[in-house]
């Protein structure tokens, strides 16, 4: 292979260091990969490719750098957001942390149930949900419904009264705010779909508060996903601020903040702020507007999910080919589109590093790519790489929507995953096969 030249090219040794954490380092001679005590090589050959591995140690301290940042405030529940790594053994780990949890389906309502944590400490979004999702989360004890469209509000009302058990509820509001992110995970808009305007609130909220089997439990607010820049968060905070004001005025008191999340991670060069940075300022504003208007001190609720997970996973794949077409090499991998979605989604960058870096071994520039049969099947692009048929690569930062955004497209098998935690290697989801998907299918 012609090692190529490109002003879009990015070197392996420029990429990995800046995408591991103190949980994923580079050991011995030659040096390879490792995930706190774990060999990534040795699991790759034991496991077969490919292969999620996530670090417990890294789950652990992202979320307690949540935690942290709120110490000192009595009533704050982080709430993680089981969309972004659905595992029951990573929601059994947060659970045990003092996570809360934000789902989006009852699908998540039953997995976080399954891992063993309290639907008290879950709140149900998004802007769908069936009468039998709402059915099932009452039923389960849900904590709160965050409720995004006046017709939402009156189905869950009805569901309620139906059954006899009161719900509580909080509005999602969308501030109109621009959280400068990718336009497909950008929510604080007002052309996305999310949210309650900040005009119709207030006659959703009377609604609400004047109905037997509803119970006004707070506001939700939150502006989008991979946020780098911190102002977006007060910007929206000044509108539900003003927003809780009004409301006031017309006897309905808020008690509960729910801020959501969307803390970004770094997958390449950005620099996303912390929660220390970020967290303590929004609650001093909290703090200071409750003691202009002369009220309590409301709960809080923060909804991170990509900066819990997002930077403790890899996704490992095998090298099967090396192949060139005219101006361009291609390192075709056992990964793909089906396996982690992001690349093709959203053109995401993820930092991809061989397990085992041999100083002497020839490099070239590839486009990483998978077997399904699309253009888009694509993992990396223009990355200086010293690689041969047999090798194993990661791809970094690959925690957060990789096995959760997974498919069976072209009929390929969800990978497997590993958790290395407190010194253990453990298999939490076991590679899926052919048999596990045709057996939903009808015997014709």
């Amino acid at each position: 292979m012609k090692p190529l030249q490109s002003d879009s090219t990015v070197q392996n040794n420029q990429v990995a260091p800046s995408s591991l954490s103190r949980h994923l380092q580079f050991l011995g001679s030659p040096a390879k990969l490792h995930i706190e005590h774990a060999d990534l090589q040795s699991l790759a050959t034991q496991f077969g490719t490919p292969l999620y591995v996530y670090s417990g140690a890294e789950i652990r301290d992202a979320f307690q750098s949540y935690a942290q940042a709120c110490k000192g405030l009595a009533e704050v529940t982080i709430c993680y957001a089981v969309k972004a790594n659905s595992n029951i053994h990573i929601l059994k780990l947060l659970a045990d942390e003092g996570a809360g949890f934000d789902i989006v389906s009852a699908g998540e309502l039953a997995r976080i149930i399954a891992a063993g944590a309290s639907p008290a400490k879950a709140v149900f979004a998004g802007v769908g949900k069936t009468v039998e999702e709402i059915t099932y989360a009452l039923n389960q004890g849900v904590g709160c419904f965050n409720v995004e469209s006046e017709q939402e509000m009156h189905r869950i009302a009805e569901v309620a009264e139906k059954l006899g058990k009161p719900a509580k509820v909080s509005l999602r509001v969308n501030p109109d705010v621009d959280a400068k992110t990718h336009p497909y995970i950008s929510t604080g808009l007002k052309e996305n779909k999310f949210g309650i305007s900040m005009q119709l609130a207030p006659r959703v909220y009377a609604f609400a508060n004047a109905h037997p089997f509803l119970q006004v439990h707070g506001i939700d607010c939150h502006i989008g996903s991979q946020l780098t820049d911190a102002s977006p968060y007060f910007d929206a905070l000044d509108r539900v601020l003003a927003l809780l004001d009004q409301l006031a005025t017309q006897g309905i008191h808020i008690h509960h903040l729910d801020l959501g999340g969307g803390i970004g991670i770094r997958y390449r060069d950005e620099t996303p702020p912390k929660p220390a940075d970020v967290l303590p300022k929004l609650i001093e504003k909290i703090r200071h507007w409750a003691a202009q208007s002369g009220r309590a001190m409301p709960s809080l609720s923060f909804e991170p999910g990509r900066s819990i997970v997002g930077n403790a996973g890899v996704l490992l794949t095998q090298v099967e080919f090396l192949k060139q077409n005219e101006d361009k090499n291609f390192a075709i991998v056992d990964a793909a589109m089906n396996d982690l979605m992001r690349p093709a989604m959203y053109e995401a960058f993820h930092g991809v590093t061989p397990l085992i870096i041999e100083q002497d071994k020839p490099s070239a520039v590839y486009d990483v790519v998978g077997p399904v049969c699309e253009s888009g099947d694509w993992l990396a692009r223009n990355r200086e790489l010293a690689v041969a048929p047999g090798d194993v690569l990661a791809i970094l930062s690959a925690g957060a929507y990789g096995q959760t955004m997974a498919s069976n497209y072209n009929s390929r098998g969800r990978a497997a995953e590993i958790l290395i935690d407190k010194g253990q290697v453990r298999l939490i989801r076991k590679r899926e096969t052919i048999e596990d998907q045709l057996r939903c299918e009808q015997n014709l």
